[in-house]
């Protein structure tokens, strides 16, 4: 290999590695699970905010606003989401000098909607968030199985756009490395991604034909352009366009925020029954 390829081969793999890591980082600070952060002022204090959006079923879930001294009152205004229920109302107490109330633990894909309101002596009272915030329970799912789906995933993001950029240069590797990128997607996406959804949602497959879940249909879409890109590259020796364009749906279906349109409990339904 000489020294203008190798040079070639570490700028597209660097180039890989800062869109891979880029399109990762999008993806969790959009997705419905990432944690509202933010601050507000009330009566002349600052107050930052961390709300949970995501809680293991088993452990109640618990707002902590970190005031230490606070000079004000607060309360948690929640209900279950998708129920006939009335709001309920929580008062903040101290604990390990800080404010805190809890949610009680769901089932897993229940979920319960929550605001906060902070009130002062004067009257004045603010909510944290413009928005109520969800935050949905899921299974615990265990690291032998998580780890290795979310390194398979990463690895399968990261192989799509070194081989799109091998296709694009006409790569001798472009063949080898899209059997790798179909690999790692099924490996993390189509075995132990529905592993992962059984342990946190109890249900393999949430997504076409029997529910919405799109973390399931863009997998299942991205496994299949990277299949039909194969199969051109194999049968005439150059499927750049194919390649290419798997790539591209790859990177455009990783940057839907993940667990969006996810499993969850509707109350009213299961009221009914």
């Amino acid at each position: 290999m000489s020294e203008n390829t190798k040079l070639q081969a570490g700028l597209l793999w660097a180039m890989a590695i800062v869109i891979t890591l880029s399109s990762v980082v999008y993806q969790r600070a959009t997705g419905p699970t990432y944690p509202v952060k933010g601050e507000i002022e009330i009566g002349g204090q600052l107050v930052s905010y961390h709300l949970h959006r995501s809680q293991n079923t088993g452990e109640n879930a618990k707002i902590d606003i970190r005031a230490t001294e606070p000079k004000f009152g607060a309360t948690l205004k929640w209900k279950r989401f998708k129920s006939h229920d009335d709001w309920r109302l929580t008062p903040f107490m101290m604990e390990d000098g800080h404010l805190i109330a809890h949610l009680p633990s769901q089932p897993p894909a229940g979920k319960i909607i929550y605001e906060v309101n902070l009130s002062v002596r004067s009257g004045k009272s603010v909510n944290l968030t413009e928005e109520p915030v969800i935050i949905r329970f899921k299974g615990a799912v265990p690291a032998a199985i998580l780890i290795p789906h979310i390194l398979f995933m990463f690895s399968a993001m990261l192989m799509a756009t070194r081989t799109g950029l091998a296709a694009y240069v006409e790569s001798p590797h472009a063949l080898r490395y899209t059997l790798i990128t179909g690999l790692f997607l099924m490996m993390g996406g189509l075995i132990l991604g529905p592993i992962v959804q059984k342990y946190a949602f109890d249900a393999y497959w949430t997504g076409w034909p029997w529910g919405t879940d799109l973390t399931d249909n863009k997998t299942a879409v991205a496994f299949l352009a990277w299949v039909l890109a194969a199969w051109q590259q194999k049968k005439t020796g150059n499927a750049k366009i194919w390649i290419i364009s798997a790539a591209v749906i790859t990177l455009s279906i990783y940057l839907i925020p993940h667990s969006a349109f996810g499993s969850e409990l509707d109350y009213t339904q299961l009221e009914q029954q």
